[in-house]
């Protein structure tokens, strides 16, 4: 899809305005159903709030984009604004907010409101939760797994009608993750950004790119594992799982015909999840396992025992260990003070950087409450005559479904249309990282990249260096990649990890260090260039490519599917 990207709403607020994109922060680049995106800016909003923040969210091309012009024009703000930009959004939208810092247009400017009473609040606890996780890292993964296993088991009721679900939904979006998940994690993303200025001239990118390999505590290398024991115990029925359609297999699952290998296990403990899972109005493998049954036969394709995930991962760990013990000496021998503190903050990234996934599989389990409600009322109307489809009701709002609710209002068109507008967005291929309020494309405002027929350029993510044939994938439910392929995305969240399992390599169009893909690719020791800009236009599936995850490059080999099928 080429059609021009929708321009943001228009702001009562004089000047210029910056939009930057966060849903590629969760490796979510796909447009957000309208009840998704309604409960996406309301839990966002209130996670910011709890800081002190204060950024108007809007829906452009049903992405999330927050306005960051105020912070731009703070000169407080505007510094650690790129440092923020750096840790959490990545290099892109970056590179875009230090360019637009010398933009006459956003001149700082002396602000007359006073910090939040909430940000004075958040100081404090911030820097005790900080500091306690760093004194004692294990009783804080203790309960940062504590409270999940708590979210997990926590017991919850329904009422009986579609009148009291909805005011259920509407005393509240789902919460923000609390205290006890939140310092931990933060304080694993902090270390792991401290790490490049303690050892600047001691150890390279690579150097701390393996250190991050191999990572313990990460729910979603343990998901990922989980369901290669799963390929492993379905050995027997290799054959027939791979003869069979994954749809087929999944709706066999669900109506109890497969034999037992553990499906059933595995989709207790990690049913709530998917691909785009922030969007409450996605389906959960556990509705459809048809993903979970595609990535189970990738797994089933690896044959080779050196190969398999978990000897990968083993092997990531021990790399990353023996690196961390040599750059903790090497840092000692050249800067002995600044040496025992690198090597204090290398270990407690070891310990604590891995609970970086925890913060959003803990907000899963009041999103699968909350799509468990939505739904129940959409059967509801849609047993009336007010809706085709139970799912209808994630492309209206909640004050419709009110309106549906007590007074019968007929709202099967205004679905229709958004359904409509929602599946024209979903074949659109590339998403700005950050837009100007006229519309402009910010990245076009920065200088052009030197580029030529054969090398793409990124960012390290991972360090290695493999060759091997591309397989580019923009929806992970149906994406079948081969023992050694590389994976080229236009992104990826938790939902597509399972991929990586057989995967050689990665290369995605956006992302940061620290984000979902390239944290999962180091977990597995394999190497990952990230926010390589048309990196799945550029690149076709079959064609031979060599990924460099400490220099950042991809070069492109022959295109061996274009060869076949000029020779047929």
């Amino acid at each position: 899809m080429t059609a021009l990207f929708p321009a943001p709403p228009e702001s009562s607020e004089p000047g210029p305005r910056l939009y930057v994109e966060f849903g590629h922060v969760q490796g979510m680049l796909q447009p957000a159903t309208p009840m998704g995106m309604a409960t996406l800016k309301s839990v966002l909003a209130g996670m910011l709030a709890s800081f002190g923040i204060a950024v108007e969210i809007v829906d452009i091309g049903g992405r999330l984009y927050g306005d960051l012009t105020d912070a731009m024009r703070d000169p407080a703000a505007r510094q650690r604004l790129v440092k923020l930009m750096a840790v959490d959004f990545g290099p892109r939208a970056q590179a875009v907010v230090e360019h637009l810092l010398d933009d006459p247009r956003f001149t700082p400017r002396r602000s007359a409101r006073r910090p939040r009473a909430a940000a004075l609040t958040a100081a404090p606890r911030a820097v005790a939760g900080i500091l306690r996780t760093l004194a004692r890292p294990e009783a804080a993964r203790a309960g940062v797994f504590g409270e999940i296993e708590r979210l997990r088991r926590r017991p919850v009721t329904d009422p009986a009608t579609a009148a009291e679900l909805l005011d259920l939904l509407e005393d509240g979006a789902p919460p923000h993750t609390g205290d006890a998940i939140l310092w931990p994690v933060v304080t694993g993303l902090l270390v792991c950004a401290a790490l490049p200025p303690l050892l600047k001239g001691i150890a390279g990118d690579d150097e701390i790119h393996t250190v991050l390999g191999g990572m313990p505590h990460n729910v979603t290398i343990e998901m990922d594992l989980a369901l290669w024991q799963v390929a492993r115990r379905a050995a027997p029925y290799r054959e027939m799982l791979l003869g069979t359609p994954p749809d087929k297999l999944a709706a066999a699952h669900l109506a109890g015909e497969l034999p037992d290998f553990g499906m059933a296990e595995f989709l207790d403990a990690y049913g709530i999840r998917s691909a785009a899972e922030v969007d409450v109005g996605v389906p959960r493998w556990s509705e459809d396992p048809t993903p979970v049954f595609v990535m189970l036969a990738n797994c089933l394709r690896v044959t080779d025992p050196e190969q398999a995930p978990d000897r990968r991962f083993e092997r990531a760990a021990a790399r990353a260990e023996k690196t961390l013990t040599e750059l903790a000496r090497r840092a000692r021998r050249e800067r002995p003070l600044r040496g025992r503190i690198a090597g204090f903050f290398l270990r407690r990234a070891r310990e604590l950087t891995g609970l970086r996934e925890a913060g959003k599989l803990a907000g899963l389990y009041s999103l699968r409450d909350r799509r468990r409600r939505l739904l129940a009322i959409g059967a509801a109307l849609r047993a009336d005559g007010l809706l085709e489809r139970g799912d209808d009701v994630m492309f209206l709002t909640l004050p419709e479904l009110r309106r549906a609710v007590e007074s019968g209002a007929d709202l099967r068109e205004a679905v229709r249309e958004r359904r409509s507008t929602h599946e024209r967005e979903l074949r659109r291929r590339t998403v700005p990282v950050a837009l100007l309020c006229d519309g402009t494309d910010a990245e076009t405002l920065l200088p052009a990249r030197t580029a030529d027929d054969r090398t793409l350029t990124g960012v390290g993510a991972a360090s290695g260096r493999v060759s091997g044939r591309a397989r580019v994938v923009h929806d992970p439910a149906s994406a079948s990649i081969e023992p050694g392929e590389i994976l080229v995305a236009p992104t990826t969240d938790p939902g597509w990890t399972p991929l990586f399992l057989t995967a050689g390599g990665l290369v995605t169009e956006t992302g940061a260090v620290l984000a979902h893909g390239p944290t999962v690719a180091r977990e597995y020791g394999i190497p990952a260039v990230i926010c390589v800009p048309d990196a799945t236009a550029r690149i076709r599936t079959g064609q031979l490519i060599t990924i460099d995850g400490a220099a950042g490059t991809i070069t492109l080999g022959r295109d061996t599917a274009a060869e076949d099928l000029g020779r047929h």
